[in-house]
C-alpha cells in the first residue's frame, strides 16, 4: 500500500504507541484523584500541555486539550461570540474553512449573529484588501485557517493578526493541517486562539488542543467537573495526551528535516503530473503551500472514479476533506477560487509525510497516467474535445 493521505489522518509513530500503553495498562488512576496512584497521570498531562506550549511559543496555562480539531473549532468561535456579543455580533472568516468553523459560523448567523464571508484568488490565498474592508466597530472575532486542508495554500495569518490586534478583535486559526507541518508562532502571528488535532502529526485520533492565550475571556465548552481550569469538563483522555505529546516531540525534533525532504517529493510529484499528463491544472500556490501538499484538477475524469482505479492499485489518496466524503456536491473551496462544477468534480489531492519515497510517487504517476487516460477514452466530451482541438490546429497549420 502506498498512503498519500496524510491530509486526512496520518499514521501513529511508534514512540506515540508507546507512550499511551502505560495509561491503558498500569497507571490507568483519575488524574483528578488526590492519591499518588494517580501521580504519574497528572505529570503526563502537564508535561504534554507544557510542551505544546513551547511549540507555540505561548505559555502553559494557554493550552486547553479537546476531543480534536472540531471540537476546539466550535469551542473557540462558539463561546467567543458568546462571550463577547455584548460588543457585537459580527463574524469574519473566509469561504475557504473546514466545515467545522463555516457549520459554526452559519449556526450562529440562526441565532442572530453577521459573518463575512471573505473570497479568496485563485491561488486560494485570503483577499487581504476584501478582509480589511469587512471589518466593523461591531467585528469580535476574525477566524481564518493557518493552511487549507484541502489545496495546501498557507495564509497571511501574521498580517491578518496585525489587522485583528489593531482593531481589538480577537483572532483564532484553525491551525489542525498547520500545526507541526510548518513553524508557528502565537506572539508573533498575534494569534488570541489556535486548533490542532493529534492524528494530523502522528499522533492518535480523539485528542486535539485549544490555545486560549491568557486574558481573552471565553466561557467553558463543556459543563461539568472542574477538569481544564474548570473550562472544559470530563475526565482527560489520558493515554491519548500521552500519545499526542509524544507524537508532537517527534515531529518538531525532525520538523526542518521534513519540510525540506516533502517539498522536494511534492515539487517532483507537481512536475512530473504537470509535464506528462494533460489538461490538468494544480489548485493552491505553487510555493505558499504546506510541504506534503498537491491537489490537481483534471478535466474530463471525475474524482471518484479516479480514486477507485487508485485503490486497485494499491493507492490511497482523497478528492478532497475526508470530512466530506460521500457529499455528491464539489469542494466548496474549489468552487470558491473559480472553478467551474465540472473541472472541480475531477480533483485529486495528494498528501505526503516524511515517510513517502520517490519510487513511491514514480509509481503513483505511472498509474496515474494510465487510470486518467482511461477514463478519458470512455468519455464522449473528452473525444468532441479532442477532436474540437485537432480541427484548431489545423486551422492554425493553414
Amino acid at each position: 500500500m502506498i498512503y498519500l493521505d496524510n491530509a486526512a489522518t496520518t499514521r501513529p509513530v511508534p514512540g506515540a504507541v508507546e507512550a499511551m500503553m502505560p495509561y491503558l495498562t498500569d497507571y490507568y488512576g483519575n488524574p483528578s484523584s488526590i492519591y499518588s496512584f494517580s501521580e504519574k497521570s497528572r505529570q503526563v498531562i502537564q508535561d504534554t500541555r507544557d510542551y505544546i506550549a513551547q511549540s507555540l511559543h505561548a505559555q502553559s496555562g494557554e493550552i486547553y486539550f479537546t476531543a480534536g480539531g472540531s471540537e476546539s473549532d466550535n469551542w473557540a468561535i462558539k463561546a467567543a461570540a458568546e462571550a463577547y456579543a455584548f460588543k457585537g455580533k459580527h463574524i469574519i472568516t473566509s469561504k475557504i474553512e473546514h466545515h467545522a468553523v463555516l457549520h459554526t459560523c452559519q449556526y450562529l448567523e440562526k441565532q442572530g449573529y453577521e459573518v463575512t464571508y471573505v473570497g479568496v484568488d485563485e491561488n486560494g490565498v485570503i483577499n487581504m484588501e476584501e478582509l480589511k474592508a469587512a471589518v466593523r466597530e461591531d467585528t469580535i472575532l476574525i477566524t481564518v485557517m493557518a493552511a487549507n486542508n484541502e489545496i495546501g495554500t498557507i495564509q497571511p495569518i501574521k498580517e491578518i493578526g496585525e489587522l485583528a490586534k489593531a482593531h481589538g478583535i480577537l483572532f483564532h486559526t484553525d491551525a489542525v493541517q498547520a500545526y507541526a507541518q510548518i513553524p508557528l508562532d502565537v506572539e508573533e502571528m498575534h494569534i488570541d486562539m489556535l486548533s490542532g488535532s493529534g492524528h494530523k502529526f502522528h499522533g492518535p485520533k480523539g485528542i486535539g488542543f485549544l490555545y486560549i492565550r491568557k486574558g481573552v475571556k471565553i466561557r467553558s465548552f463543556v459543563h461539568g467537573g472542574a477538569q481544564e481550569r474548570a473550562r472544559r469538563a470530563g475526565t482527560e483522555n489520558v493515554p491519548g495526551i500521552a500519545g499526542m505529546g509524544a507524537a508532537a516531540k517527534y515531529s518538531f525534533d525532525i520538523l526542518e528535516e521534513k519540510m525540506k525532504k516533502e517539498t522536494q517529493l511534492r515539487d517532483y510529484l507537481i512536475d512530473r503530473v504537470l509535464t506528462e499528463i494533460p489538461y490538468v491544472r494544480l489548485n493552491g500556490d505553487r510555493k505558499k503551500r504546506l510541504p506534503g501538499n498537491a491537489n490537481f484538477s483534471f478535466r474530463f475524469v471525475e474524482g471518484e472514479s479516479m480514486l477507485i482505479h487508485l485503490d486497485q492499485k494499491g493507492i490511497c489518496a482523497s478528492s478532497g476533506s475526508a470530512c466530506t466524503s460521500g457529499s455528491l456536491d464539489p469542494s466548496h473551496v474549489l468552487l470558491a477560487i473559480g472553478l467551474p462544477h465540472e473541472i472541480a468534480h475531477g480533483s485529486l489531492r495528494l498528501t505526503l509525510s516524511e515517510e513517502t519515497t520517490r519510487e513511491e510517487l514514480d509509481y503513483v504517476v505511472d498509474n496515474l497516467k494510465e487510470i486518467v487516460a482511461y477514463i478519458r477514452n470512455m468519455s464522449p466530451l473528452y473525444e468532441d474535445f479532442v477532436r474540437a482541438q485537432g480541427q484548431k490546429e489545423a486551422e492554425h497549420v493553414q
